[in-house]
């Protein structure tokens, strides 16, 4: 089953759980802004991302700006930022079994189906 880390409030999030929805697939929807990633699901994310947990961060935003941004953070520190903060989680991200991408552009759904 595919899987969709999704923030109801993002419009790439909102398109890609369409384009998933358009494919008559069974997708799991995790609301993870309602109920937060522990620090464990995020490594995991992280490894099947293949991505190190900076590129993670949506360092845009506010939160980041002004309690992260100028801050020598460990990569636990990372992590534990995004446990604290969920809606610095870049979205939406897309798991198909050991696969995974952060579909931003949606496209990128393509290379994991």
């Amino acid at each position: 089953m595919i899987k969709i880390y999704h923030n109801p409030k993002c419009s790439k999030s909102r398109e890609g759980l369409c384009m998933l929805q358009d494919l008559n697939t069974q997708v799991e929807i995790i609301n993870y802004i309602k109920e937060p990633l522990t620090f464990n699901e995020i490594e995991v994310l992280l490894k099947l991302l293949n991505i190190a947990p900076i590129d993670l961060v949506r360092t845009k935003e506010t939160i980041w700006k002004e309690q992260f941004k100028d801050k020598n953070l460990s990569t636990n520190e990372i992590i534990q930022a995004m446990v604290d903060f969920p809606q610095l989680i870049e979205r939406p991200i897309v798991v198909n079994n050991n696969k995974a991408v952060i579909a931003r552009p949606t496209e990128k759904i393509k290379e994991i189906l």
